[in-house]
């Protein structure tokens, strides 16, 4: 409105400018005319009165013609220069509409700028936020796994403990059944001394002939033991679910929880040992056991003679445990009779 005001003033100022020497032009050439006249008209006659009185009214008649012409182009002139005047204004209100256009696009683009550098800083911190609690995770993780590590090791040291802990028990036990042995021998030669001199000579031929026969069961055991260990046992043994499952007797459970399992262990040699088909069969808890699989090279030579072992049932069959190596495992037949 300031401006619209302001360039009204401007274009009555014009009109008013140009309109003004505009007739002092046509006054000035008005004059001369009117001087050159009387040179140029003869001398006339005083006309009345009335009569000179009647001219100054018609000479303006007849200047009027030539003033109307200008005054429309001045009036032209001036239109036009009002209709310049405010193309120039439209103009200049369309260039200032684009600048505020403009300077609104860049203040929208500045502002989508800084929304997309918060949200990209929101997503850093977001990120940062999720490394740092994953990196805590693990921490946690790693602290759990270290402490169940070390329950492991105090749990196997513990076994382990055990194990020994019962072979020296299983050890002393030997020992004192041996001790009874040589015991029950002493006596029963100490009765043998006491028979009467005419049974004497039986009773040695007897005890030679049943010593002797034991040795030779002994050595045929033996070798049959032997026949049975293996090579390179890793790659020969095989477990029940690699053999396609035990399907032998099976122990009832009151009578597995009195005699089997890590608890009760045993040596072989201490009960009954029988040959089967040229393989080894022994005695425990009433049942009889054989091996279905070879034992480990590495074993000593005598381990079921020195060796405690003990028998458990593992979710797919019966297998005979050696505590001196409690990672290996052999599969084992059941029978009744």
């Amino acid at each position: 409105m300031k401006l619209f005001g302001t360039f009204s003033t401007t274009t009555m100022f014009l009109l008013l400018g140009i309109g003004a020497p505009a007739f002092a032009g046509q006054d000035q050439q008005e004059k001369p005319k009117q001087q050159e006249e009387p040179a140029r008209q003869p001398k006339q006659e005083p006309q009345p009165k009335q009569q000179q009185q009647q001219h100054p009214q018609q000479q303006p008649h007849q200047q009027q013609p030539n003033s109307q012409p200008e005054q429309k182009q001045q009036q032209q002139h001036a239109q036009q220069q009002a209709k310049s005047q405010q193309d120039q204004q439209q103009k200049q209100q369309q260039q200032q509409h684009a600048q505020q256009q403009a300077n609104s696009d860049k203040q929208q683009q500045q502002h989508a700028q800084q929304q997309a550098k918060s949200q990209q800083d929101q997503q850093q911190k977001q990120q940062q936020a999720n490394s740092d609690k994953q990196q805590q995770q693990h921490a946690q993780q790693q602290a759990n796994s270290n402490k169940q590590q070390q329950q492991q090791r105090d749990n196997s040291q513990k076994q382990e403990q055990q194990i020994t802990k019962h072979q020296q028990d299983q050890q002393r036990q030997g020992q004192q059944q041996q001790q009874d042995r040589s015991a029950n021998q002493s006596q029963q030669q100490a009765r043998g001394q006491q028979q009467r001199s005419d049974q004497q000579p039986r009773v040695q031929q007897v005890h030679m002939q049943s010593q002797q026969e034991q040795h030779r069961q002994e050595g045929e055991q033996q070798g049959a033991w032997q026949q049975r260990r293996a090579s390179n046992w890793q790659s020969e043994h095989r477990d029940w679910q690699q053999r396609g499952g035990y399907n032998g007797y099976r122990i009832p459970e009151d009578r597995y929880n009195g005699y089997f399992g890590s608890d009760h262990s045993f040596r072989i040699y201490s009960y009954p040992v029988v040959l089967v088909g040229g393989y080894p069969r022994f005695q425990y808890g009433g049942y009889w056991f054989s091996l279905a699989d070879s034992w480990p090279e590495y074993w000593s030579n005598n381990w079921y003679d020195d060796d405690d072992v003990y028998i458990d049932y593992s979710g797919d069959g019966y297998y005979l445990y050696n505590r001196r190596y409690p990672r290996d495992r052999i599969a084992i037949n059941v029978y009744l009779n």
